[in-house]
């Protein structure tokens, strides 16, 4: 499982002219499922995306959590993070789940990190999704669960 985090200072997502879900102070978390990943996996991402200290403290240094600040969260459903771009010019998304398989893992995910008490805001999976983003910093940081 692969996760890009981007620190926001606000965020949103729209399908079909309709804002599905918005955040202010958080992380928008891009989620790409792979063939094979299982709730281990969702465990080690949910767990990192919201205890990496990533946030400023009043120094201007990374010392806070997204826990720690109450932070918010847009998780959108994102395949083209398992592409495959080693040969020609056209990636491979063959390690890319299966899109039923996908689907329970991604409604998992978000279960997970609302387990923690975060406000998770989401758009409509397999859908043509506009993202507006307001990267703060800009901090982006890939999280990949085969490291851990």
């Amino acid at each position: 499982m692969k996760a890009l985090l981007q620190r926001v200072s606000s965020a949103s997502v729209t399908v079909e002219g309709q804002v599905l879900g918005s955040i202010s102070n958080g992380l928008v978390i891009l989620l790409g499922i792979q063939t094979g990943d299982s709730y281990s996996d969702i465990e080690y991402v949910t767990n990192k995306s919201l205890n990496l200290r990533i946030f400023d403290d009043d120094s201007g240094k990374f010392n806070y959590s997204l826990l720690d600040i109450k932070a918010e969260v847009l998780l959108i459903s994102q395949f083209t993070l398992c592409s495959d771009t080693k040969k020609g010019r056209r990636p491979s998304f063959i390690g890319a789940a299966p899109p039923s398989e996908a689907l329970e893992l991604f409604n998992k995910s978000l279960k997970e990190f609302k387990k923690f008490g975060v406000n998770v805001q989401t758009g409509k999976f397999q859908s043509h999704m506009a993202l507006e983003i307001n990267n703060d910093g800009p901090v982006t940081i890939m999280l990949d669960s085969k490291d851990k």
